[in-house]
């Protein structure tokens, strides 16, 4: 039988275990720590939503998976909740397109064109987002009360309403992330096409737009889960039932006397599909979008 030679050079380069652990092995420790901290709470509701004998308490849902039936998610069809997830839908998607457009315009005249005032518009932009958002609410509340005796369209308990008041609230804190994101495109581009002919709207819409895709994507997304998960500004502007978003009608059934714990995990389980369809479909671009405008201020 035939001896095994262990190479010289195998062996110089295996590193001890005591090593390994010492500068490698503790990161994998770590991240499977992570991992499981951060899939027990998605792996409890899951069981939760599962579960039929979930119904003013969660305690039996503290053995998870015992039971596993559907009878939760088909109890939501005898209540509103399609209502409040389609109005959710139609205020996260038009307000997600609203902030792209309107950032997008604003972060192109900031970045290509020498006006005056350029340089005060943007700072006051970073000043006045600079204070929370929770000071504006009384004067929200106001304006939209008495703007809705002229036009109810806008008013209180007005979809519309609320879609702009996200469209005014996101509008500086997303100019500023598109812009360093523009400035990062060369302006020899925008010279090249206006030398062949290119109007400023051709330029934009042909030439920068299909550049900046990354950072559209991220602030859209960006705006899409906000207005999504929106709970205060929601429930200070929409006040019947037909018009509320998951986030304020999924509360009263936790929030009040009565508890409905097994329609609520259901619903939170649908409710986390169209977030999680966003970010797989625009993955690819999150990473760059964010990291994008850092290249040039």
């Amino acid at each position: 039988m035939e001896n095994t030679v262990i190479s010289p050079a195998v062996t110089a380069n295996k590193v001890p275990f005591g090593k390994w652990v010492r500068e490698t092995g503790f990161r994998h420790v770590i991240a499977v720590i992570a991992v499981a901290y951060a899939a027990f709470p998605i792996l409890y509701i899951v069981s939760a939503a599962l579960n039929p004998n979930i119904k003013t308490t969660l305690t039996g849902a503290n053995e998870m998976f015992s039971v596993v039936s559907g009878e939760n998610f088909a109890e939501l069809s005898d209540t509103i909740f399609w209502t409040w997830f389609s109005n959710t839908l139609f205020i996260g998607v038009t307000t997600a397109i609203g902030t792209v457009l309107m950032g997008a315009a604003a972060a192109y005249a900031f970045s290509r064109f020498r006006f005056s005032g350029r340089k005060v518009t943007l700072m006051s932009l970073m000043v006045i987002q600079m204070f929370p958002q929770l000071l504006t609410f009384v004067a929200i509340f106001l304006l939209l009360t008495t703007l809705g005796e002229v036009f109810p369209v806008l008013g209180i308990d007005s979809k519309l309403a609320l879609i702009c008041v996200y469209l005014g609230g996101a509008l500086g804190a997303n100019t500023f992330l598109m812009y360093g994101f523009f400035n990062s495109i060369p302006m020899e581009l925008d010279e090249a096409a206006k030398i062949d002919g290119a109007t400023h709207s051709q330029v934009y819409w042909t030439i920068i737009m299909p550049l900046v895709i990354p950072i559209l994507a991220v602030v859209g997304l960006l705006s899409f889960i906000a207005a999504f998960n929106d709970f205060i500004l929601a429930r200070t502007i929409l006040t019947s039932q037909e018009n509320w978003t998951l986030a304020v009608g999924m509360n009263l059934w936790v929030g009040g006397n009565e508890k409905n714990w097994d329609w609520f995990a259901a619903g939170s389980i649908i409710a986390a599909v169209p977030i999680l369809l966003l970010f797989l479909f625009l993955q690819k671009y999150i990473v760059s979008g964010l990291t994008g405008g850092a290249v040039k201020g």
